[in-house]
């Protein structure tokens, strides 16, 4: 039996890439993020899938509430899917300062080893984002199912998926509104395709 687990990064807010949104509350989508929202939700109604679960951040139960209302379904949540635990330290704080932080620079630099300040390591991130995937494919054997998560959460299941150590996370790209499938079963697991940007 196999399911296959659509990966989908939530659309964009209006400072993605201007600081480390992380955790903080009241992320929302902008106006263009919203419009990539509801290309995705028409994208996907190209998918069968029989369930969409999100991260509990704004940003990606907005972009999941399009993807399922699109297909006329409702979101589940799952806290395994959330943001990485930067930490009060790092959470919010723009990468100019971030740069200039050797916590932050060794946290990048060794990301298999290392701890963000006061949150979580890249191990952890990895163990519960998979166990979610697990999780959400022993319910839907054979089918399909739409995980709505952050960049580096997908990073870490794509590093599982392929055997690569999670110090490779920075060879590949995880784009807002893209989405990377991989198929799951009791023999292993298998990555489609990488980072499709929906237009």
């Amino acid at each position: 039996m196999t399911t296959t687990i659509y990966l989908v990064r939530h659309a964009a807010h209006d400072n993605v890439g201007g600081f480390l949104a992380g955790r903080t509350p009241g992320i929302r989508l902008g106006l263009e993020g919203r419009a990539q929202a509801d290309r995705l939700g028409q994208r996907m109604r190209r998918e069968p899938f029989a369930a969409v679960l999100s991260s509990p951040r704004e940003r990606t139960q907005e972009t999941a509430f399009a993807i399922a209302s699109a297909s006329g379904m409702v979101v589940e949540t799952d806290e395994r899917l959330d943001e990485i635990d930067f930490g009060d330290a790092w959470t919010g704080k723009t990468w100019e300062a971030l740069n200039g932080d050797p916590t932050w620079n060794h946290w990048n630099a060794e990301r298999a080893v290392a701890r963000t300040a006061g949150g979580e390591s890249m191990g952890e991130v990895q163990l519960r984002a998979v166990a979610a995937l697990s999780d959400a494919a022993g319910r839907h054997a054979d089918g399909a199912v739409v995980l709505v998560t952050h960049a580096d959460v997908i990073k870490a299941i794509i590093c599982h998926v392929l055997d690569l150590p999670l110090g490779h996370v920075h060879r590949f790209d995880i784009n807002p509104a893209s989405i990377t499938p991989v198929v799951w079963g009791d023999w292993g697991a298998k990555l489609l395709w990488l980072n499709e940007t929906v237009s």
